[in-house]
């Protein structure tokens, strides 16, 4: 909004300075530069007239020539190059005058007008626009004219002349006074196309170098056409703005009187009926800020800024046009009649995410990440949602969890994101995911309890009681160390069991499940374990084997 009051405040100030009186300027005095200049001026329009009317002189030559000829194919001949003589004469004319006026005087000429057809009389109210364009770079497109016209004649000239200069060798060698005849009104014609060229030439030249001299630089240009430009349109933009900002001020209060006296607009689920009514006050508010401008143009009678603006608007209708079908997905998902609803579950990038609220901007939540993002409604068009379950899972840890790794790294769960997941080793080592690769990584999560496993083989010797008394008092002893080390409180199961008779010893199996706020000593459990059965087998004298290598077979004497 201060944005806005300060775009107003400059333009007004713009437009003020820029449509300030001018000061007079004093005329500039003549130069020798443009002494010399007049005299080329003089000369060339000597030349002109000199031209123009040996053009007259030999136009009425021809239509004599009309009257007396025999054939008709002579008159259609003739008629052909007095039609050539008079589009010369007029070019001779215009010249002339263009050149005596100093101006450009194009404007004054009667021009026949064009029609227009049903695709023109579509786009006429561009014309007022494009006729700026044209104006602004009328003096580009002239100097450009100029530079190939005086190309052509440059060209052209001394083809002409280099004709002549053949004719005039064979004229040296001729003769029959027929053929002598006919070469020199070859040569005439020629030397009148020459002469005329050149005067084109030498006026084309003369124009280039005026444009040349009168010539300011980019620089001074662009500061004169905006100059211009804001002293003839810096109110009506002023005006403008002003329009906008009331929109946006009245689109503001509207918007917060519907949150304030319309039931359950300010609810996180809202309503089908209430998100229509908010997308009917958007649509409202952008309409208006795009006709406001139009309406300001209309009737200040400024065509060139209003066919600017029906430019813009057909630019805007052919963007909407190709992307339609995608904005009329957005609108689905906003009023939630969408692939994508309110309170339901989608997968991006990777993730699951909880659909908080849909809006123009749209909140995302992973609720066991404990992460969220603000995206726009524009990214859901390619998505579908699903109703969840109170079971389904979200992310396979939370922040402060103990979790091993399918490569055995174990270590707390200290930042999760959307991109990386951070953990920190026993001993402060701090190792980083990124997301995709940690769940591919098959977390496991010992703050939901966890179980060891830890065998103890005894000797064959031990069978007759391997499976009743000695799992029974190792169960015993397990259990009071586990209390007089404090872990009695936090240990949920205990059971010893026969696993397996193995090839040298009975393996017994000791099967402990822990409370997931002992994960951080998921080692250290398993070493005191180890350490316990050892301490049992110690008091109670059961013999721990080791293996044994066995040899069958006779010895070999050896010789002494």
């Amino acid at each position: 909004m201060h944005r806005l009051v300060r775009l107003c405040a400059w333009s007004l100030s713009l437009w003020a300075l820029c449509a300030g009186p001018a000061l007079p300027q004093p005329a500039p005095e003549p130069t020798p530069a443009g002494s010399a200049m007049q005299q080329d001026t003089l000369s060339t329009l000597e030349g002109l007239v000199r031209v123009r009317t040996g053009l007259k002189t030999d136009i009425e030559g021809i239509n004599r020539q009309i009257k007396g000829a025999q054939s008709e194919a002579q008159k259609q001949a003739l008629a052909q190059h007095r039609d050539k003589l008079e589009t010369d004469l007029e070019t001779t004319t215009r010249n002339f005058e263009d050149l005596a006026a100093g101006v450009d005087i194009s404007s004054l000429r009667a021009k026949k007008e064009q029609p227009f057809n049903f695709q023109a009389e579509l786009f006429s109210l561009l014309r007022p626009a494009i006729d700026e364009m044209k104006d602004m770079t009328a003096g580009m497109r002239q100097k450009s004219e100029l530079k190939e016209k005086v190309a052509y004649y440059q060209q052209r000239i001394p083809l002409i002349e280099q004709a002549l200069a053949n004719t005039d060798r064979l004229l040296a060698q001729i003769k029959d006074q027929n053929l002598r005849q006919a070469l020199t009104e070859t040569a005439e014609s020629w030397s009148k196309r020459r002469a005329f060229m050149q005067s084109e030439l030498r006026t084309a030249q003369l124009q280039l170098d005026k444009l040349a001299a009168a010539e300011t630089s980019l620089a001074e240009a662009s500061q004169s056409y905006l100059r211009t430009f804001f002293q003839k349109r810096g109110l009506y933009l002023s005006e403008v703005l002003l329009v906008i900002l009331g929109i946006v001020l009245v689109s503001h209060g509207s918007y917060a009187a519907l949150q304030r006296h319309v039931p359950g607009f300010r609810r996180q689920h809202r309503s089908f009926r209430i998100r229509l009514v908010q997308l009917g006050h958007r649509v409202l508010t952008v309409l208006l800020i795009i006709l406001g401008p139009m309406i300001v143009f209309y009737l200040v009678e400024d065509w060139v800024l209003f066919s600017l603006g029906v430019l813009v608007l057909l630019g805007l209708a052919w963007t909407l046009r190709l992307g339609l079908p995608r904005y009329w997905h957005q609108i689905q998902i906003f009023l939630n009649i969408g692939s994508v609803r309110e309170g339901e579950r989608i997968l991006m990038e990777g993730l699951p995410w909880l659909v908080k609220e849909l809006n123009f901007y749209c909140s995302l939540i992973n609720p066991v990440a404990e992460i969220g993002q603000r995206v726009p409604i524009a990214y859901l068009v390619d998505l579908k949602s699903r109703p969840c379950g109170p079971d389904e899972p979200w992310f396979p840890c939370r922040k402060g969890d103990w979790v091993i790794l399918s490569n055995g790294l174990r270590g707390k769960v200290t930042g999760i994101s959307q991109e990386l997941v951070q953990l920190v080793q026993r001993g402060g080592a701090q190792v980083t995911y990124r997301t995709s690769d940690f769940l591919a990584a098959s977390p496991v999560n010992l703050a939901t309890n966890f179980r060891l496993k830890e065998t103890l083989s005894i000797s064959y010797g031990l069978q007759k009681d391997a499976t009743g008394p000695i799992p029974e008092l190792l169960q015993a002893y397990l259990q009071h160390r586990a209390a007089r080390e404090g872990y009695a409180d936090r240990m949920l199961s205990l059971r010893v069991e026969l696993a397996q008779a193995g090839s040298s010893s009975l393996d017994l199996v000791v099967i402990a499940d822990f409370a997931g706020e002992l994960g951080d000593l998921y080692n250290r459990l398993r070493r005191a374990i180890q350490r316990w059965c050892v301490d049992a087998c110690t008091e109670h004298g059961w013999q721990i084997p080791f293996p044994q290598l066995t040899l069958s077979g006779t010895l070999a004497p050896v010789e002494a």
